[in-house]
């Protein structure tokens, strides 16, 4: 016989890690100022990093939905070359400086933030929880965190922390207009457009796989053998996405909205001053985590030229392979005025639902402080290029 104590902790063991946990979670009481997350229950005080975040949802999941969000474009050499191109560059700290008091916030683009921490657009989702979107904004809201919503709609009210991303079939003025209207009468805060999604890439795990795109909105459904996919993945390849995108865009949607423009996908100095004179608001250095075109640049190399492209014009932010609080210092010291983070996030999601991404958030925003902290950096105005030792430059 099982007793009233035993089955009730059977339950709530069983309940905590599932990511359909109750979307959120009170946190306990901290006091003023503290840089320690809130204290959750169960399992999702497990993982002590993201990088064991990603080992707890890799159980969790089917592996076709692991295999789409964790992989890259063709021999992912892109995909490994963001984490050795951060794994290079060095921190030079600085001692005996007053750190008793670290503030990691920052304005960008008019809006207050408490961290340099943004939520990137990410599809498939709902290959790991159900309202994948909707959930993940939630966990942004609260945890204060800028939140880019990749298609489709939200339930959840948009607001000064919410960017909407440009989806497929929009590289018209007609349908940049409309959709530049829809997001401004939304309540978001700017427009993200994604520039390096012409096609859908040659991504080869999904192609052993056989996974149906499709699934990216239903989920994937029960094994059935006997089921072929319905669009298989090899000939989603060369499926046209945005082909036809120009700067012409950034002219369409500023003519029907005042909200702030940002291109995401700048590689090159030359892109970056172009998105300069064609009055884009803020770039993101980005190659799409590895999962476009395979062999470009790490995003980490990429940066300094871009930064230096743009003069101070307007703000620089990146993307990939972000995974510690001494990444993003880095990225910061580079001239990034923030970063994006997209994989561990949905890792986060995986794993014990919101709850989770509100782990990944505090997670990486609290080594970022402590960072600052033992790198002698008060603020995010003390960090500058001395702080950093990129491969071949003297100590």
């Amino acid at each position: 016989m099982i007793n009233r104590r035993q089955a009730l902790r059977s339950f709530f063991s069983f309940a905590v890690a599932s990511p359909l946990w109750p979307r959120l979670v009170p946190a306990a009481p901290q006091r003023k100022g503290t840089i320690y997350p809130p204290t959750y229950p169960g399992e999702v005080m497990g993982p002590v990093n993201l990088h064991e975040m990603e080992d707890v949802a890799k159980k969790k999941i089917h592996k076709m939905a692991y295999d789409f969000i964790a992989g890259g474009a063709e021999d992912e050499l892109t995909l490994r070359a963001n984490r050795e191109a951060l794994n290079r560059i060095q921190l030079r700290p600085r001692v005996m400086v007053d750190v008793s008091k670290l503030d990691p916030s920052l304005e960008l683009l008019g809006q207050k933030m408490e961290f340099p921490i943004i939520l990137a657009p990410t599809g498939g989702k709902n290959l790991v929880i159900p309202d994948g979107d909707e959930i993940a904004a939630e966990a942004a809201a609260a945890t204060k965190t800028l939140y880019v919503v990749a298609a489709g709609k939200l339930k959840t009210a948009a607001g000064p922390l919410l960017w909407w991303q440009n989806t497929t079939g929009q590289s018209t003025k007609a349908a940049a207009q409309g959709f530049a209207k829809r997001s401004q009468d939304a309540g978001c805060s700017a427009i993200c457009v994604t520039a390096d999604n012409q096609y859908q890439s040659n991504r080869e795990r999904n192609n052993r796989n056989k996974f149906d795109y499709g699934y990216m909105q239903t989920g994937i459904p029960e094994e059935n053998p006997h089921r072929p996919p319905l669009s298989p993945a090899v000939p989603a390849m060369l499926q046209p996405h945005t082909p036809n995108l120009t700067w012409a865009y950034v002219g369409w949607v500023k003519g029907a909205c005042s909200l702030p423009v940002i291109v995401k996908g700048i590689l090159t100095a030359e892109d970056a001053r172009l998105a300069v004179e064609h009055g884009v608001d803020a770039v993101i250095v980005s190659n799409h985590g590895g999962r476009q075109l395979d062999g470009v640049l790490p995003t980490m190399e990429a940066l300094p030229p871009v930064v230096e492209a743009v003069q101070g014009k307007i703000p620089v932010l990146v993307d990939g392979g972000i995974r510690r609080g001494t990444d993003i210092l880095k990225a910061l010291a580079l001239g990034a005025q923030a970063v994006l983070i997209g994989r561990p996030y949905v890792w986060g999601l995986a794993a014990f639902g919101q709850v989770g991404v509100r782990r990944v958030v505090e997670l990486l925003r609290a080594e970022l402080v402590l960072s600052m902290g033992l790198a002698g950096q008060p603020n995010l105005a003390s960090i500058d290029r001395r702080l950093v030792r990129l491969p071949g430059e003297k100590p």
